[in-house]
């Protein structure tokens, strides 16, 4: 199956990819979409995580700064993000060590969907929490 099949019918391509190596027929399979395709699947990883960690330092933001309007709502965003977080580390632990950055990273993100949700501007520049504070499920900010 030729490597246009990638682009025009990407079920039917993985399905004779699959075949193909299945079957050690090497010399026909599609090198260079296989690598980029199994590169995207590494890279949606990590954007889960990312992703998973934005929402939930939104959330300990929120509970910090609008001691007022804590909800179950917000606990429950905290506790499933923190379930889920963990849910994926155990199933990509080569991520673990890079969790810093990332919160490094997201952080500028998750203060401005923190803004965005509340209208406050008040929010630290850098991370208050530690990493172990963000994965704690006992950790909620006072």
């Amino acid at each position: 199956m030729k490597s246009s099949t990638h682009e025009n019918d990407f079920y039917a391509w993985t399905q004779e990819q699959a075949h193909l190596l299945k079957t050690g027929q090497l010399q026909q399979i599609d090198r260079q979409n296989i690598a980029e395709e199994l590169e995207d699947m590494g890279c949606f990883e990590k954007r889960q995580l990312e992703s998973r960690l934005e929402v939930l330092i939104m959330h300990l933001l929120k509970w910090q700064f609008q001691p007022n309007l804590r909800s179950r709502s917000w606990e429950l965003t905290i506790k499933e993000q923190r379930l889920r977080l963990e849910k994926l580390l155990q199933k990509n632990p080569s991520l673990q060590p890079n969790l810093t950055e990332i919160i490094e990273d997201i952080y500028p993100l998750a203060t401005l969907s923190a803004e965005r949700e509340t209208g406050l501007s008040l929010f630290p520049e850098t991370c208050p929490y530690t990493l172990t504070d963000i994965l704690s499920p006992e950790f909620f900010p006072e």
